[in-house]
């Protein structure tokens, strides 16, 4: 599973000229799914991304976690984190996960961030979607279940 985290001041999804999530202060969050993913690796990857600490704290610090900003969510699918481009000019996607299980583990994603963020927001599984943010830094992270976990 890999997720790419973006400290954002605002960031939105739009599908066919609807707005489908749109938050203020927090994380945009693109998530990739890979065929030997689970619920219990998702788990561990949304702990982490819960905790992690990249607000800045009084004296300029990152120091602080979404909660203690009271920022937001917003997650959106992205297969394409899974491309190979070792071979050819032409990506390969499969070590992407099937549909299913990818649109279930991100729903479940979803889910479980819902629980402990107060603001989740979020695109739309297998739409072609327009993602406009203002980064806040720049700051991006990637976390890399295999590298974090494997």
């Amino acid at each position: 599973m890999k997720f790419v985290i973006q400290r954002v001041q605002n960031a939105s999804c739009t599908v066919e000229d609807v707005v489908t999530g749109q938050i203020e202060k927090g994380f945009l969050v693109l998530i990739g799914v890979a065929e030997t993913d689970s619920k219990e690796i998702a788990d561990k990857m949304i702990k982490k991304l819960i905790g992690l600490r990249i607000f800045e704290d009084e004296n300029g610090k990152t120091n602080l976690s979404l909660a203690d900003v009271g920022g937001s969510l917003l997650l959106i699918s992205q297969f394409t984190l899974y491309a190979d481009c070792r071979k050819g000019n032409r990506p390969s996607f499969v070590k992407a996960g099937n549909p299913i299980l990818a649109n279930d583990l991100y729903e479940y994603i979803i889910s479980e961030c819902e629980k402990s963020v107060p603001n989740v927001q979020k695109g739309i599984f297998g739409a072609d979607m327009k993602i406009s943010l203002l980064n806040d830094g720049p700051f991006t992270i990637i976390f890399d279940s295999d590298e974090m976990f494997g």
